[in-house]
């Protein structure tokens, strides 16, 4: 390993992680009290996912995790493990900020595996020895899946090494990964006129990093930092995620603030430039940011994000834990595309089937058997004279959440309105599917502004706080948090006309 022999930092104490530890011990909240069958963190605040890797046998996912409160604090990296992406075991906190160079927190990161060991990257943020403000350089903690010490080397990459003009305060968020036997990392920047970019660094051995290239920037109006890039190559394609700050809405694509995008193209090896095509939302709902991908042994790319929004953040009083992961979502393309859908090993905790073929729907109606607050149901409409289809979920008491597909305009509507919210948040969103012109020729191609089919497929995946909607077989995803009692399990379908379903409905058990 040469210097990344995971030898104790020299100013690190080790106290700080060590009552972490102990914190989330004593006060994790059980199991009955958090979501079904996604990650939350076992005590107070979570955020990015982090590390997101295979090690050992097992699937590992670090998170930013501050144990003590519901809100944003000094970043540690919370940790569990997975053998099939649904059940979680939580393991000790794996790093705190306990040294001078990550004093102000342990942002997020990446990790691989190098000679038998795990190396966790992570931004290491310091106040400005020289100014106001703070640095983010880039450091390494080393070890066995469970216990990880920060190398003396720390930290290994610091912004001296970018070109003048980018920022030493907003470089951050380090995804790695190993190519033609030399490791690469990118990591998100902003130059000085705060445009987001993503830089490309190199290195042999881990240890000592050089500048590559600017990988991508962006060269039209997406926005401030491109926070949590990652970069890889898929289905004969490379794609770029990033989440950019600051962005203006745009028609249905993209909304104000904090986004999460991606691109779809290929890769200069020679020049180590980025070419991608059209930016577009990986993610159409309320709350998904920073996702992360990973590759699993069997060759799928799996991706998960952070389901929650910085500018929506609220829960109910009394509830120690904040902030919970997506359902991992397996990925592919599709005609320029990003195709996403729920991980199959979900099909192992499904009972209960139930199943409707050929319905009829007018006006208002209940189903017998289909109800559920976790559940795996696929609603196929299939044809009829409607022009407006709505499905109410986790309802009674008062509350619902409600989709609603426009036949006419190709617009699903989400409304979280009555979903168990005190106070004003974003609650309504639209988005627009993907017509069948855009879906034959690719995204660019000569396709109109409506979608009009005569037939689409919406999956919702139903867990106590939250719902994923994955529209046409993982063309298109809506993701939301909810509040709503538990106890609100109904679910109604509404229509203005006549329309034929389809309903495959199973619950999630976990037992």
């Amino acid at each position: 390993m040469g210097k990344l022999n995971g030898m104790p930092d020299k100013d690190g104490s080790g106290e700080k992680l060590v009552a972490a530890r102990e914190y989330e011990t004593k006060y994790e909240i059980a199991r009955g009290e958090r979501p079904l069958f996604h990650v939350t963190p076992p005590v107070g605040w979570m955020n990015d996912p982090n590390g997101f890797s295979v090690y050992d046998g097992k699937v590992h996912l670090f998170y930013q995790y501050h144990p003590y409160s519901t809100e944003w604090g000094p970043m540690h990296w919370g940790h569990q493990v997975s053998d099939d992406l649904m059940r979680w075991e939580q393991l000790p906190v794996a790093i705190a900020p306990d040294t001078t160079y990550d004093a102000e927190g342990c942002f997020s990161g990446t990790a691989i595996e190098k000679d038998g060991e795990h190396i966790l990257i992570y931004t290491s943020v310091m106040k400005n020895p020289d100014g106001d403000g703070v640095l983010q350089n880039q450091s390494i903690a080393v070890g066995d899946g469970i216990t990880y010490k920060k190398i003396q080397n720390n930290p290994v990459v610091t912004g001296d090494m970018l070109p003048e003009g980018l920022s030493r305060a907003d470089f951050r968020d380090p995804k790695v990964w190993l190519e033609d036997g030399r490791y690469y990392m990118a990591a998100g920047c902003v130059d000085q006129d705060n445009k987001g970019l993503v830089v490309l660094l190199s290195s042999t051995d881990m240890d000592s990093w050089t500048f590559e290239s600017v990988l991508a920037r962006n060269e039209g109006n997406l926005g401030g930092v491109w926070e949590c890039p990652d970069f890889f190559k898929l289905d004969d394609h490379h794609v770029l995620l990033v989440s950019p700050t600051g962005m203006k809405a745009e028609g249905y694509e993209f909304h104000n603030g904090n986004n999460s995008i991606y691109f779809v193209g290929e890769f200069d090896k020679n020049e180590k430039k980025f070419e991608g095509g059209e930016p577009l939302s990986l993610d159409y709902g309320t709350d998904f940011y920073a996702p992360q991908t990973t590759l699993l042994l069997d060759g799928r790319r799996i991706m998960i994000a952070w389901m929650q929004s910085w500018h929506n953040l609220w829960i109910p009083g009394g509830q120690k834990w904040q902030g919970m992961m997506t359902l991992p979502r397996e990925i592919s393309i599709k005609n320029g595309i990003l195709i996403q859908k729920p991980v199959r090993e979900i099909e192992s905790y499904r009972a209960d089937k139930v199943v409707y073929t050929d319905e009829p729907i007018s006006g208002q109606r209940s189903l017998e058997g289909i109800a559920g607050r976790s559940i795996d149901m696929t609603l196929t409409i299939k044809g009829g004279e409607y022009n407006s289809f709505a499905v109410d979920l986790a309802k009674g008491e008062g509350y619902y959440t409600r989709f609603t597909y426009d036949r006419c305009s190709g617009i699903i509507e989400l409304d979280r309105t009555f979903a168990g919210f005190e106070r004003d948040v974003v609650c309504i969103r639209r988005a627009r599917v993907k017509s069948d012109a855009e879906l034959h020729e690719g995204i660019g191609g000569t396709a109109d502004d409506r979608a009009d089919r005569d037939e689409i497929s919406l999956r919702f995946i139903l867990d106590r706080n939250s719902i994923e909607l994955f529209v046409d077989d993982g063309l298109m995803t809506m993701s939301t948090t909810i509040y709503t009692p538990v106890t609100a399990t109904g679910i109604e379908f509404s229509c203005d006309g006549k329309a034929v379903v389809d309903i495959e409905k199973y619950d999630i058990k976990m037992s």
